[in-house]
């Protein structure tokens, strides 16, 4: 078995449904096989530069009923840079000392992060700073970080976008209007695409394609002309203006959220085709909920990986889903570059074999 090593674990940025799986799995194989020690970290980063630092002992008796539970149960931020963490008097202080002193604090031999590519750039970059032993496993329900076909998060997200545009269906035929589903995707449209398809939109709007209003009216009033009185339009939030403008609304704190594209679509399609539109943002509804049982497979096999990865030394890597596979790639390849709906891939061919209008 070798020596016994204690290994951390961090969920970091949004939460979504799949990580209190992957917690769970590494759990397993790193105190089951292994006979290692397992700290929760509190918090992500922010349980590191605490002091004492907040963590949790981690064993298979608290994790065995963590496997269906939606969030994190270790908790997580996503507001922060630790290079430039806001202090209570307003000033910014680089905490990257902090959260290394933390990791030697905890006794840790290395340390796995659950993140998107933001939340794992930066925690490669700390990791390189204080040459920390880090494995990363790949999180976000937009589904867009680099060289990983599924990130943890995203197969819920879209069973629910997909449920909701279900559900909208029956109402938009009974009152003959155009249905308009706001989903998340910050950069990328892996989730409107998906649950597009399933769902049966009639539309479907991505950021990686640009459309015109006049498509769109032209699609609806086709669909009248065959006798269709409604419409399903799914939209990532990410989707600009026809002009090119990216819509985002404003919170009571001055902070900027990407959001809106759904109304001002509706407002256009209404004005250019007079059809009656309402418009349903799911928001955050796409991060919570039970995980599904392909989340919670992919969960337990990157959690198992990752374990693996410290067992062998294979640090600043990343565990990726590929062709049913776990492998494990370069971090800084990885988190390189996003990784967009692909122009000539297959879902962007089966929509529009299934002759759904993608607004262009």
């Amino acid at each position: 078995m070798g020596e016994q090593k204690c290994i951390g674990i961090l969920t970091s940025g949004g939460d979504c449904a799949g990580l209190n799986a992957v917690i769970r799995a590494v759990v397993h194989r790193a105190t089951g096989t292994y006979n290692w020690k397992v700290m929760g970290i509190r918090q992500a980063t922010k349980g590191l530069m605490s002091r004492p630092p907040q963590a949790i002992p981690l064993d298979i008796e608290k994790v065995d009923s963590w496997l269906t539970i939606g969030g994190t149960m270790l908790g997580t931020t996503n507001e922060g840079n630790p290079f430039a963490f806001p202090m209570s008097d307003g000033t910014l202080r680089d905490c990257s000392e902090d959260i290394i002193e933390g990791y030697h604090q905890l006794g840790l031999d290395a340390l796995i992060g659950i993140g998107g590519d933001g939340s794992l750039a930066i925690l490669r970059k700390i990791a390189q700073q204080g040459n920390l032993n880090l494995v990363a496993i790949p999180k976000t329900i937009d589904n867009d970080v680099g060289i990983t076909e599924r990130s943890i998060g995203f197969d819920t997200a879209v069973n629910i976008a997909t449920e909701a545009l279900d559900r909208l269906h029956f109402t938009a035929a009974s009152h003959s209007r155009v249905m308009i589903v706001e989903v998340m995707g910050r950069d990328a449209g892996h989730i409107a695409i998906s649950a597009g398809i399933s769902g049966g939109a009639d539309i479907i709007l991505i950021p990686e394609i640009p459309y015109k209003i006049s498509q769109i009216c032209a699609q609806i009033q086709e669909r009248q002309d065959r006798g269709k009185n409604y419409c399903l339009i799914i939209v990532a939030e990410a989707v600009r203006t026809e002009a090119g403008e990216l819509v985002m609304h404003t919170n009571r704190l001055g902070q900027s959220r990407l959001g809106g594209i759904g109304q001002y679509l509706a407002d256009t399609i209404s004005d250019c085709s007079g059809a009656e539109t309402r418009v349903t943002v799911l928001g955050h509804t796409q991060r919570g909920g039970t995980p599904s049982p392909l989340e919670r497979l992919i969960a337990s096999a990157f959690g198992v990986a990752a374990v693996d990865l410290v067992a062998e030394e294979k640090y600043d890597c990343m565990v990726s889903w590929q062709k049913r596979e776990v492998v494990s790639v370069p971090l800084e390849d990885a988190i390189a570059k996003y990784r967009p709906v692909e122009l000539n891939g297959t879902l962007v061919k089966t929509a529009r074999g299934l002759g759904i209008c993608l607004g262009d």
